[in-house]
């Protein structure tokens, strides 16, 4: 990728980035790469800290519903799960990471390990599983987990449903909208978001969409905005949270919810140069023919403005199969943004650009998307019906968030007043990262 913004910017490192495994694809990696005799304690755990153990730790963390299941942070567990290592980066099951391989280096938040730390972990499964000297081991990882289990630290602010609510035995899809008002003793003024981060109150959760705050969907990390960029929460906001909640009826199933979010605040003083707001390119015309393994819509946006374009989320339900967002400037040069060869709905990833990428006004993005409605789909639920849009997970949706920021920056500064023409009504703003 060549597009890239032409101002300095703060970077979009300051993103908190999640990894969730310890692999990716391996295509390319001879054996002559391998490391012959690799230990536990020497070769595999720098790999492990670097790239697994935040989410594959006691109370690791939780994408979305995603939680890892086991803890890769000792010799003896480690040793038992090396089999399912070595396959997970034989076939690229893990980490949970879609883009196409030349994107490498273009995301942030990207999982993948290079050639040779996968070679390693291959060749020591294929060796014995060889512990080796702990003494050898680098000191144990550090991760910035708070004690009350939010990723994001201390809240600010904390928006749950009003009582919990049960999802009883017959349910297996439920759709169902609660609002909740935040009061002024919640919020008596209007804040600049920093971070927020959903934890789902119960397992019967599959995803969330809570306006104006953002949501959750399987695989998505909590939102944490770079030092200098924001959101707006505006007093007197009530929050709509659209649930849904999927799981297997039959007796005894019933679960209560209590789903709930948290928002930490820029602090006063703190200084906002960039205000983030989003794109969804939504499609809603579409209707993919029973049984077409290659079904493909598209849609468009064109900025007025300049603007810096900071990530992209791509969003279909079980059919969704691959992704791709292009974008056009003025002149006619045309350029890959973001290619998702292999969609997985049940890894809903934000692709968060290393460099904002510079779309002067004119721009046009072109989103693509596609998707395998045949029985060859292990998840299609039903090959045999053409599919239109709508809100179960049986039927299929067609999404390209993209969030971005005016390429001029605005100096605001945490705790003075926040001028009313940046949204608009309370609650109107929407989260970059929501899922629908």
């Amino acid at each position: 990728m060549r597009l890239r913004e032409a101002l300095p910017l703060v970077s979009m490192l300051a993103v908190v980035v999640l990894v969730a495994a310890c692999a990716t694809s391996a295509p390319g990696i001879s054996a002559d790469s391998e490391v012959s005799t690799p230990t536990f304690y020497a070769d595999v755990v720098p790999i492990l800290q670097e790239n697994c153990q935040v989410c594959h730790m006691e109370s690791g963390q939780n994408l979305g519903g995603m939680v890892a299941p086991v803890a890769f942070t000792s010799y003896e567990t480690t040793k038992e799960w090396a089999p399912r290592i070595a396959r997970a980066v034989r076939t690229g099951r893990m980490p949970p990471w879609h883009a196409a391989r030349e994107h490498k280096g273009d995301f942030s938040n990207e999982r993948v390990l290079e050639d040779s730390e996968i070679a390693t972990l291959l060749a020591w499964a294929r060796s014995g599983t060889l512990a080796g000297d702990p003494a050898d081991a680098p000191p144990a990882a550090e991760f910035n987990m708070a004690t009350n289990g939010w990723s994001i630290g201390e809240p600010d602010l904390i928006v749950r449903l009003p009582e919990p609510y049960l999802v009883h035995d017959t349910i297996e899809d439920q759709y169902i909208d609660f609002e909740v008002p935040i009061t002024a003793d919640m919020l008596p003024e209007d804040r600049w978001v920093k971070a927020v981060e959903f934890r789902a109150g119960s397992s019967a959760v599959h995803h969330v969409i809570a306006s104006p705050i953002g949501g959750i969907a399987p695989g998505n990390a909590p939102r944490v905005f770079p030092d200098g960029y924001g959101t707006v929460l505006r007093k007197g906001t009530t929050v709509t949270f659209s649930m849904h909640y999927h799981k297997t009826p039959g007796e005894g199933t019933a679960v209560w919810d209590q789903t709930s979010a948290a928002i930490v605040f820029y602090a006063p003083g703190e200084i906002i140069d960039h205000v983030v707001q989003s794109q969804s390119l939504g499609m809603f015309r579409f209707e993919i023919p029973a049984n077409d393994p290659n079904y493909t819509f598209r849609s468009e946006h064109t900025f007025e403005k300049d603007v810096n374009i900071l990530w992209m989320l791509p969003h279909m339900h079980l059919r969704g199969k691959a992704a791709l967002y292009e974008i056009t400037l003025p002149g006619g040069e045309k350029e890959t943004l973001l290619h998702v060869p292999r969609y997985d709905f049940n890894w809903q990833h934000t692709y968060i650009l290393n460099e904002p990428v510079l779309a002067p006004a004119g721009t046009k993005i072109d989103l693509t998307l596609w998707w395998d409605n045949s029985a060859g789909n292990r998840h299609n639920p039903n090959p045999d019906r053409a599919v239109r849009w709508g809100r179960p997970t049986t039927d299929e949706m067609g999404y390209g968030f993209m969030s971005y920021t005016e390429v001029e920056p605005r100096r605001f500064v945490a705790g003075e007043k926040i001028p009313e023409e940046l949204f608009g009504p309370t609650g109107s703003q929407r989260n970059p990262g929501s899922p629908e």
